[in-house]
């Protein structure tokens, strides 16, 4: 069995993302590990080109400011590091997921179980969504995301990257039962404001051109579903947790079954997927009566 990592990037340095510990927390399992880094206004390139490992493979690769909407610039650079995987299994992480050592095992395994049965084409992993601090959790986020694709099944990154499809339909998938660890909004103020007005601008079509986002010394985190978490984090992100340098937000955190906001939050979400599912029911009907 052979197994391709792939992932995209770019201005890691600038939004603070944990490029270096994300392809690191995969490398063991990976036979080559393919890196799209976009046109940076940082050193990213050389930043990746620092991890010392022959698995890497970096594509340079330049993102087209005319695609900001709906994140459709984040599905085409993951397509592009698709395309170039060879393995079996191609297996994605964005630059802010990191996957826990203690978990290798299983996944790897679990790739092994379905290498052999085609109608599995792809693997699902759980999600702990941080914000503000590594203590602190996020449960309403998307819970489970297609991480890992079989290369050549036509397994076709979708519209901001967080999901996948072959042709107009979901993949056929079984769990990994492992947990992904996604640290996109835990970072310093000044970096997490910079990054979330260029980023909301790969949505909204305005024309935010990294080194020209606004910048802030504070940073508003939405903590209101967040719960405390105290498991253990990946070792690759050690270093890096005992960095920290700013100030967590002092909020006081309840459990989410005793959390209104969280349930309301709940109901919204789930009532907003039912109405995105029966569109997509209804769209996919009109398609074969014509």
């Amino acid at each position: 069995m052979q197994v391709s990592g792939f992932t995209i990037v770019r201005n890691a340095v600038r939004y603070d993302y944990p490029v270096v510990e994300s392809i690191r927390s995969i490398l063991p399992i990976v036979d080559e590990m393919i890196v799209a880094v976009g046109n940076s206004c940082d050193t990213t390139r050389q930043l990746v080109a620092s991890i010392e490992s022959p698995k890497i493979r970096i594509v340079d690769t330049v993102w087209d400011e005319q695609l900001r909407q709906g994140g459709n610039i984040l599905a085409q650079q993951t397509n592009l590091a698709l395309a170039e995987c060879t393995g079996d299994w191609s297996f994605y992480l964005q630059a802010d997921e990191v996957v826990h050592e203690n978990d290798l095992d299983c996944i790897a395994g679990k790739m092994r179980r379905y290498l052999n049965h085609p109608t599995v084409e792809g693997l699902s992993f759980r999600y702990h969504h941080f914000r503000a601090d590594y203590t602190i959790r996020d449960p309403l986020p998307y819970r489970r995301q297609i991480r890992i694709v079989r290369t050549g099944a036509g397994a076709r990154s979708v519209g901001d990257a967080c999901g996948f499809k072959v042709g107009d339909r979901e993949l056929h998938s079984a769990s990994t039962g492992a947990w992904m660890y996604h640290y996109g909004y835990v970072k310093p103020p000044k970096n997490m404001a910079a990054k979330m007005d260029y980023f909301l601008s790969l949505y909204d079509g305005r024309v935010v051109l990294p080194g020209d986002e606004t910048e802030a010394e504070s940073y508003a985190w939405n903590l209101a579903t967040c719960e405390r978490f105290s498991g253990s984090h990946p070792r690759v992100m050690n270093a890096r947790i005992a960095a920290k340098d700013w100030e967590t937000p002092n909020v006081k955190m309840i459990s989410r079954w005793r959390n209104l906001k969280f349930w309301r939050g709940l109901a919204y979400k789930n009532t907003r997927t039912l109405r995105r599912w029966l569109a997509a029911a209804q769209s996919r009907t009109h398609r074969r009566a014509a």
